[in-house]
């Protein structure tokens, strides 16, 4: 599998017009795409623990997708509806990461890692 991630925060200044406009092309992106097998989003919870503090970037919002290929993956990048959220991100981000990441579940943590399995 791999992990599409998405951390930003939008700009203080954007319109309330603006915001809808970004979020609606996000869904339009994710909703409707069969190449993509799971999507969260959230907003950042600042809990008081000591990671909070850690952070050299304040991110107010993550996006999280997985997909079962980098074809996948590379499908969704290049669809129509993602390049018009692309559009809408690079205007109203202030701050933004991406990042692709091999994820699997408990048992590949040695494979993941490049390790061979304990015996």
């Amino acid at each position: 599998m791999i992990a599409h991630l998405v951390l930003f925060s939008p700009k203080a200044s954007l319109s309330a017009e603006e915001r809808e406009e970004t979020i609606t092309a996000l869904e339009r992106a994710c909703l409707d795409m069969p190449q993509i097998k799971r999507l969260r989003v959230g907003r950042r919870r600042l809990l008081g623990y000591a990671y909070d503090a850690l952070a050299p970037v304040h991110f107010e919002y993550a996006v999280i997708m997985e997909f079962e290929s980098e074809a996948d993956l590379d499908a969704y990048l290049h669809h129509p509806a993602h390049v018009a959220l692309g559009h809408h991100f690079n205007h109203s981000a202030e701050v933004a990461l991406a990042m692709d990441f091999a994820i699997g579940d408990a048992s590949q943590i040695h494979a993941i890692a490049g390790l061979d399995a304990p015996d």
